[in-house]
């Protein structure tokens, strides 16, 4: 039995970007699950053996070889015998640079991945990538996440990728994946170019069907936005990113990829009032009421923090909007005609909503 560290601790490292929160996996060849067991690590792996080690709780995976059985990431069949070997495990990832394993200092790199490294190439280990349609996500994460180190895909597995959304193999892709994918690259400092990588094999269109249809560079704005918002959270760059979409194609990619409430209540709002904003000294009373109302600015106020602070982002000025929500924060209900109080709150909010505009006019 023998212990190998591998995937992305090992990238890492030689990358100079590892640090004391960064994963560690393990390989194990040479064993079982009965062995592992034994020795008291926890199995949590339903389609092959993964373990927990019993105090550190770091996974342990035992090296597998895998047959393609079916579309689909899941369509697989797993060889985790003994008799499997640590080049073999490694051959089935997906790229070179995460196909590097270490043991004890020394790096076991049968697929030249330091090289690619140091050239910053993401490129495909074999052709046993294009099984998998996760891994197209994957490269485009990585291209995301490594682009301030100038990583490219490589032309062979640009090829690969574009073939596999041509063959359907595309289509296989789970929502709660293609989530996943997405909200780890809007982490990143630059996710223009998780979109772009998508884009240029042709998966865009198809793991976002509900979007309008993108030319390589009709969004290119849009995704050069994203990447000046560095330090923010995931589902605001989502909003920035749907923006200019139609509500009904903001409902129906929610839908598809079974993304959280946070994310399509914001990017809902944002796409239907940005516009209003940009304008919103030139507004009517009603319309401004309607703006509250429509936003539930008083009652959803971290919320709606989050919205002024997309607008910011954009780069509108909503100092306007900000007192006059600090106003309207003022209403003293306990001073209101209890028989109407409906009534007397919304008139209330009109008064005060008038009064700050024809003020802000007069300035």
């Amino acid at each position: 039995m023998k212990k190998y560290l591998v995937g992305g601790a090992v990238r890492d490292q030689l990358l100079g970007i590892a640090d004391e929160h960064t994963e560690k996996d393990w390989l194990i060849v040479g064993s079982s699950s009965e062995e592992m067991l034994d020795l008291g690590y926890r199995q949590v792996g339903k389609d092959f053996p993964v373990f927990l080690h019993p105090g550190t709780q770091e996974e342990y995976a035992l090296a597998r070889v895998e047959q393609k059985i079916a579309k689909g990431y899941k369509g697989f069949e797993f060889d985790t015998s003994k008799s499997v070997t640590l080049e073999q495990d490694l051959s089935r990832r997906d790229l070179t640079i995460n196909a590097i394993a270490q043991k004890e200092g020394e790096l076991f790199d049968p697929f030249n991945g330091q090289e690619d490294l140091n050239n910053g190439i993401l490129r495909h280990v074999s052709v046993a990538f294009s099984e998998d349609p996760v891994r197209i996500l994957r490269v485009a994460r990585f291209a995301a996440r490594f682009k301030p180190f100038g990583f490219k895909v490589a032309h062979t597995t640009h090829q690969l990728m574009k073939n596999m959304v041509d063959s359907g193999e595309v289509n296989a892709l789970t929502p709660e994946r293609v989530f996943k994918e997405l909200e780890k690259s809007l982490g990143y400092g630059t996710p223009s170019a998780f979109f772009k990588v998508l884009l240029a094999c042709g998966a865009y269109e198809r793991v976002f069907s509900s979007l309008k249809p993108q030319g390589h560079h009709s969004h290119q704005n849009s995704f050069e936005m994203l990447d000046k918002l560095d330090a923010v959270e995931p589902h605001i760059k989502f909003s920035v990113w749907l923006k200019d979409e139609k509500l009904s194609a903001i409902s129906a990619l929610c839908d598809n990829i079974k993304c959280p409430k946070k994310y399509q209540q914001l990017a809902t709002l944002v796409n239907m009032t940005y516009q209003f904003v940009e304008s919103f000294d030139t507004k009517s009373s009603d319309e401004v009421f309607d703006f509250f109302v429509k936003t539930d600015a008083l009652r959803r106020q971290e919320r709606f923090t989050e919205l002024l602070r997309t607008f910011e982002l954009l780069g509108i000025d909503v100092k306007h909007i900000i007192e006059l929500r600090d106003l309207l924060n003022t209403i003293d209900v306990a001073q209101l005609d209890k028989q109407n109080i409906v009534k007397a709150i919304q008139a209330k909010k009109q008064s005060i909503i008038k009064a700050f505009l024809t003020r802000v006019e007069n300035k």
